[in-house]
């Protein structure tokens, strides 16, 4: 088996989103048509776990007003991947992006994370390479 890529890891995360690893407030407005919605908390700390990198963390702004955060990684000084940007409706505006220290402990979304995590890992399932920082829920 090949090396694995950031694509594997994308449609891994991609195909492992649902209703159930969404911020529990916003599960009823899920739709599959905007599957990437309110799953950016859990996919940055699941990419964090294979990649490492840094958790940043920016506002999600409409008519200037603050209405929500929104997270992704960072890799290195240049390299950001956000797996769920494309979320977001024209009027919602991503601002800033400071780095956030990742918890010891994940509490807020904790089982929204571990089902994500697994789902993901089981789709990696010997393709995720020895040394890398997945980690087993």
């Amino acid at each position: 088996m090949g090396p694995l890529l950031l694509t594997d890891i994308e449609s891994a995360i991609r195909s492992s989103w649902d209703a159930d690893t969404t911020t529990p407030v916003h599960r009823p407005h899920w739709n599959p048509g905007n599957p990437a919605r309110d799953q950016c908390g859990v996919t940055a700390l699941v990419v964090n776990d294979l990649l490492g990198g840094e958790l940043i963390r920016g506002e999600v702004l409409v008519a200037g007003e603050r209405v929500d955060y929104h997270w992704w990684n960072r890799l290195g000084q240049d390299l950001d991947i956000d797996l769920t940007r494309e979320q977001f409706a024209p009027h919602e505006i991503v601002s800033g992006g400071v780095v956030i220290e990742r918890p010891a402990e994940i509490v807020r979304l904790r089982e929204e994370y571990e089902l994500l995590s697994a789902r993901v890992q089981e789709r990696l399932r010997g393709r995720i390479p020895a040394g890398a920082r997945a980690v087993a829920v």
